[in-house]
């Protein structure tokens, strides 16, 4: 969207300057349509890992439509809590929040094939761990240096590694379809792969907002084509109330050890996560550095949101670093613009319809978009990456922690022997991975480490491997 009517040079990085009304609203709404589709996904993965969110005819299905309801109605409040901001809580600047996909891999052996009644644990563990989120704002500047790149790289590759499966399993036609003869059928790849080609080529060979939607765009054309093949069920929209309210602990509150543990230590990666978009956000828009109170007011904002949100049944949030990009394109830094996009997203939140039409999308065509989107989680892991000095030190410290954390996703039936609290902790990958690379990021002194790799590699440098 052209920006040069919009205000001069000086008020366009301004984060209290407000554009005439029927531009900042157009703008607003341009900051929902780039996170849209991303913000209501992990609604419908941890409806499906729970065993409630595959058939309009299934007495729980409504329990989904809530959940992508709230994450509407509460990435705008979070948003506001970041715009507008309450005392210290909020970095008043242009940050849009919402449902984090980082947390699904914690999130999943919570409630796998547990129903219902798992999400009153998972509610536990978002409201303490939003808690634990919003005290990191107290000192998270300090601890910055215990995750650098080789740190978080890791654990954002690992993110994306863990949801691809998610993402495969959908194009091919959903987990419950898995052993049936639809799974894997020509339809449900043909569906899927439209959505994946089209969200390419409008990201790579459209210039505009269409470009930035193009992962929605994806999804309207797969769904018009799913359309005629019968694959749309319109039965969720009847059953649908026409506006509700979110309720207090909907799904109930239970505090389990596995949960809070698992959620906290992915609220400290998601912290580092927030300050990095309100780095990103300030240089780009606004040419400066974040100020301490910005970076710990967004802090704050990003926890007790969570906690917030939890307390009615909703997802962790955090900060959607695609809209630091769409911040940079546009050239508008002004904390209202989002605002406006805040306040859209509340208001689709008051209206369960809306989320049962989300619903109807068919789980081929919300695979072929999760594709790319899982794609470019690990491609955002590669690209932080990008950033280590790879010495032996490194690759040691890397390999070892993608290898347990990896192999502890492929194979969790090889953590049947401990008790459930670790197994929740231990099946993602990413806890395990994350510790080690921390650990041993911390206590591995760089020159030693790299003598001793090179008389490793002296020694083995004699070594002949006979076939």
């Amino acid at each position: 969207m052209a920006t040069k009517a919009i205000g001069t040079p000086e008020q366009l990085r301004d984060p209290n300057y407000t554009p005439p009304l029927h531009q900042a609203i157009p703008l607003g709404i341009q900051h929902v349509m780039a996170m849209f589709v991303a913000n209501v996904t992990p609604a419908i993965i941890i409806a499906g890992a729970a065993g409630f969110g595959y058939g309009s005819n299934s007495p729980d299905f409504p329990e989904m439509i809530y959940l992508i309801q709230i994450s509407m109605f509460f990435a705008g409040i979070t948003t506001l809590l970041q715009t507008i901001g309450i005392g210290p809580v909020g970095a008043r600047l242009p940050v849009v929040m919402g449902t984090s996909f980082a947390f699904i891999p914690i999130m999943v052996p919570i409630v796998a094939g547990k129903g219902v009644d798992a999400m009153a644990a998972l509610t536990g563990g978002v409201v303490i761990g939003g808690l634990f989120h919003g005290i990191l704002g107290l000192f998270i500047g300090k601890i910055r240096f215990a995750l650098p790149p080789l740190v978080t790289g890791l654990v954002v590759l690992l993110i994306g590694l863990s949801l691809v499966r998610v993402g495969i399993q959908y194009a091919a036609g959903g987990v419950p379809a898995i052993g049936t003869p639809e799974y894997g059928s020509l339809q449900n790849w043909t569906v899927a792969l439209i959505v994946v080609f089209t969200t390419l080529g409008f990201k790579f060979f459209v210039r505009g907002m269409l470009s930035i939607s193009a992962i929605l765009v994806g999804l309207v054309v797969g769904y018009l084509v799913a359309l005629p093949l019968g694959m749309v069920d319109f039965t969720s929209v009847a059953r649908a109330g026409v506006f509700s309210v979110p309720d207090p602990f909907h799904f109930g509150i239970e505090f389990s050890a596995g949960a809070i543990i698992g959620i906290s230590l992915m609220a400290f990666v998601s912290a580092v996560e927030t300050v990095g978009d309100v780095s990103g956000i300030l240089k780009g828009g606004a040419g400066r550095e974040a100020t301490d109170d910005e970076i710990r007011g967004a802090t704050f904002a990003d926890g007790l949101g969570t906690a917030f949100a939890g307390m009615f049944g909703s997802l962790p949030n955090t900060s959607f670093s695609q809209n630091v990009g769409l911040i940079a394109m546009t050239g508008v830094m002004s904390r209202h613009v989002v605002t406006f996009g805040a306040i859209f997203l509340i208001l689709c939140g008051l209206f369960p319809k809306l989320g049962a039409i989300i619903s109807t999308v068919p789980i081929e065509v919300l695979g072929g978009s999760v594709i790319v989107m899982f794609g470019m989680i690990a491609a955002a892991g590669v690209s932080i990456l990008s950033d280590v000095e790879w010495n032996r030190r490194n690759m040691v410290i890397f390999g070892l922690a993608l290898s347990l954390g990896l192999g502890l996703q492929l194979e969790p039936a090889a953590l049947d022997k401990l008790p459930s609290t670790m197994q929740i902790l231990l099946t993602s990958g990413l806890l395990p991975a994350a510790l080690i690379a921390i650990i041993m990021n911390l206590v591995v002194p760089e020159q030693l480490a790299e003598e001793a790799t090179e008389e490793l590699s002296g020694g083995m440098s004699g070594v002949k491997i006979r076939n």
